[in-house]
């Protein structure tokens, strides 16, 4: 019921929902005076949420910051949390947008920093016959030269919560000395690592996939919209709410 619940938050939290459901409320409103008003909360809320500024600064607040492991440290695993790749109708499988999660994990491993390479990604969808991303990242870590036995797969996780669970156990019954090496998108990390930290793993923060990074101000980066932004928030906007819920549900 929790993993239900939160994909519906989650499609009501962004900005781009707002907008259409107030389009939708204009359109259907008789109250002229309302539809003046909801009028301008519409335009509020789009200048709002497509200035680049505004979106940056936030990300650039939220983003653990950067981290260099030097050669010589040894770990005896990392985690790669799933949520970088997906599937389609005919079941092939691609690496998303997040895919720089997969790329500096096994640059960990080849420059031998970490022996193992733990992944953990079940079905993250409402689609019960998706089958877990494990599966598709583990033939690619096979294919990029991993070895097969230093891939450890969690197939169960479905959120953020659940990685945390879980590869504590596969940690455990490996009997992996901590901490470990957790390797996730920047923007994903601080609620990754009080997951983490509640399960009782102790890890290194290894952040990487930057969405946004320090620019030098711009006409175009600072004041001209972006209406692609409405969208991008929703990465935020699930962050925000995620950290607080798993706050007050006990999960970080």
């Amino acid at each position: 019921m929790f993993f239900v619940l939160s994909k519906i938050l989650y499609f009501l939290i962004v900005p781009i929902t707002w907008v259409l459901l107030l389009l939708l409320w204009i359109w259907r409103t008789k109250n002229q005076k309302l539809k003046k008003r909801l009028t301008v909360v519409v335009i509020t809320v789009v200048v709002v949420f497509t200035n680049p500024f505004l979106h940056r600064s936030v990300v650039l607040w939220w983003q653990a910051p950067r981290v260099r492991i030097a050669d010589g440290n040894v770990y005896d695993a990392g985690i790669i949390l799933g949520g970088l790749s997906g599937i389609d109708k005919y079941n092939h499988g691609y690496i998303g947008n997040n895919g720089d999660r997969f790329i500096q994990t096994a640059n960990l491993y080849h420059r031998g920093i970490i022996k193992k390479i733990i992944i953990s990604g079940g079905n993250g969808t409402l689609d019960k016959e998706v089958p877990p991303e494990a599966l598709f990242l583990r033939e690619q870590f096979i294919e990029n030269g991993v070895h097969d036995s230093a891939i450890i797969l969690e197939t169960r996780s479905r959120n953020t919560y659940e990685n945390a669970v879980f590869s504590k156990q596969v940690s455990d019954s490996m009997h992996f000395k901590q901490p470990l090496v957790l390797v996730t998108s920047a923007f994903h990390m601080p609620r990754s690592m009080r997951c983490f930290k509640k399960a009782g793993l102790d890890c290194i923060a290894y952040p990487c996939d930057y969405k946004v990074v320090a620019q030098k101000p711009t006409l175009q980066n600072t004041l001209l919209p972006d209406i692609t932004l409405l969208y991008e928030w929703t990465t935020m906007m699930k962050e925000f709410v995620g950290i607080n819920v798993y706050r007050l549900t006990g999960k970080a």
